[in-house]
């Protein structure tokens, strides 16, 4: 896991992602970054991967990787309302 300011990159083996959490995917070259929230975590270890709901409202799988960050805790949201 890697911290950007307020970012989190997650990693192959960080895991750090949870349900309602929002992303970030780093597009290509040349593409935009799209936003989703995580609605589902399916495996675990290297055959980890997380259904996520992107804003254009479509849903599809996404594997870790260094080029997505969680710009969006579901624990701070949480831990804010006391």
């Amino acid at each position: 896991m890697v911290y950007l300011g307020d970012h989190v990159a997650i990693g192959q083996s960080a895991g750090a992602a949870l349900v309602c959490d929002w992303i970030e995917a780093r597009g290509i070259y040349g593409q935009p970054s799209r936003r989703g929230q995580i609605i589902e975590l399916l495996g675990r270890g290297h055959h980890r991967r997380d259904r996520v709901r992107w804003a254009e409202k479509h849903e599809s799988f996404l594997y870790p990787a260094d080029a997505v960050v969680i710009v969006s805790r579901r624990r701070r949201a949480r831990d804010a309302r006391g």
